[in-house]
């Protein structure tokens, strides 16, 4: 499968904003702020410090388009021809939103709990690659296909809410 950049960008600027959205309108919130474009937090892989009451919390996104497979797609490497791994492998977020922005579906993955879970269960899951054109070249993502059905049984915290 190939995505363009600019498609990819399209998601992921839509997941953010109806995230931030959603959590503005939550009644614990105090502040929502997207850190997508601050360099500290992009090698932490956080996209939003969303400040409750009680906590602070750190949220990755992850827009997708393709629900209809009923799989999460887990990045194990998010650039196979530079070495680079996956951004599900070592973002230290609190939380992981997975998000079809087609369906509104939000799956609220506690982390680094999903992480461990799939270090221990990855080799069971498909393995698949899509390509990104990049200007004359492009690159290779790859993952795991995670059916959404055996995460919620099997990771102790997940939950899905239709936004």
């Amino acid at each position: 499968m190939t995505y363009t950049m600019h498609d990819a960008l399209e998601v992921a600027k839509l997941a953010a904003s109806d995230m931030e959205a959603r959590l503005c309108s939550q009644p614990e919130t105090i502040s929502v702020v997207n850190v997508e474009d601050d360099p500290d937090y992009q090698r932490r892989d956080i996209d939003l410090i969303w400040t409750t009451q009680n906590s602070q919390i750190l949220i990755e996104i992850k827009g997708d388009r393709w629900n209809k497979t009923r799989n999460l797609f887990f990045e194990t490497k998010s650039n196979l021809e530079k070495g680079t791994p996956g951004c599900f492998l070592y973002t230290e977020a609190d939380w992981l939103f997975y998000y079809f922005v087609n369906t509104h579906q939000l799956y609220r993955l506690p982390m680094p709990k999903t992480q461990e879970w799939f270090h221990i269960t990855m080799q069971r899951f498909r393995e698949r690659s899509t390509t990104t054109p990049v200007r004359s070249s492009y690159y290779t993502t790859v993952g795991r296909l995670v059916p959404i059905t055996t995460v919620m049984l099997e990771v102790p915290g997940a939950k899905m809410v239709q936004l």
